[in-house]
């Protein structure tokens, strides 16, 4: 089911959009999808902040967040054990053209869906890596960002389809290691926990947030590095995160195979109790 705001009557089931919504027309906005827990929208309060952050990069006005939160909270309630919900934020409606100008009745969709069960394997299994040959490009405008403008990754997801990976490893334009098409990516050596900078490409997932915080908590020495892929292939432990997954060990990437997963599971512990 699909709810938008209603200045009139709050939050709405429709099935229609604006054909000059400029989510649609320019990709203009932002959104988050947030795991649903025993009723519980994880992590909610991180969803919020990056939300409202974005919003500020992108010079959008703020919706009223008491609304949205308590529509969150009521789909929260239909899933007693795992369910998903999405938040979609446009900037609204406009004429032609790309000035913004004008444009101040912004737009939520919400949405609610099923947990993806494969994660479950996931989790428990792990997965092997692909390594794609398209790069991201460098974008310090937008990098850091969850932004509505996602063709890299429907891109970077048919690669990965045609060659029959669950996921892969992308670099950016300076091969230096990003992320993956839909996840935040760590590695280990010895008791130092590395991610990628993220300051010219890439999305600055909240788990990998909650996950930063609790590996500084934990006493691993955190750095934020640009590293090619030999350094990734090097490491003692390498594992991906994202808001619906939490933490997936990674057990081989081309060659090299994994099967130390220390820091994962001390993190795991923690994860939602601190």
């Amino acid at each position: 089911m699909v709810w938008i705001n209603s200045v009139a009557k709050g939050y709405v089931e429709q099935d229609t959009v604006d054909v000059s919504a400029r989510a649609l027309q320019y990709g203009d906005g932002c959104f988050t999808t947030v795991l649903v827990e025993h009723s519980e929208p994880r992590l909610w309060h991180l969803h919020l902040e990056r939300l409202q952050t974005t919003l500020k990069r992108l010079d959008i006005d703020a919706p009223d967040w008491s609304p949205l939160t308590d529509k969150v909270m009521s789909l929260a309630r239909g899933y007693p054990e795992k369910g998903v919900v999405k938040i979609l934020i446009s900037r609204g409606a406009g004429g032609r053209g790309y000035s913004p100008a004008g444009c101040h009745q912004t737009q939520v969709i919400i949405s609610d869906f099923t947990w993806p069960a494969f994660y479950e394997k996931w989790q428990q299994e792990g997965i092997e890596l692909g390594v794609c040959q398209q790069r991201l490009g460098l974008s310090p405008m937008l990098a850091g960002l969850k932004h509505l403008n996602r063709l890299e990754q429907v891109l970077l997801k048919q690669e990965i389809e045609r060659n029959g990976w669950l996921d892969a490893v992308v670099l950016d334009a300076n091969d230096h290691v990003a992320e993956t098409s839909a996840s935040n990516i760590f590695w280990r050596c010895g008791n130092r926990l590395y991610t990628p900078a993220l300051d010219l490409a890439g999305v600055h997932g909240l788990m990998r947030a909650h996950v930063c915080q609790q590996a500084s908590d934990l006493g691993y020495c955190l750095e934020f590095v640009k590293s090619p892929l030999d350094t990734l292939l090097c490491a003692d432990e390498v594992f991906i995160t994202n808001a619906l997954m939490a933490l997936v060990p990674v057990t081989k990437i081309q060659m090299r195979t994994y099967t130390e997963h220390s820091a994962l599971k001390a993190i795991m512990k923690r994860l939602y109790t601190c």
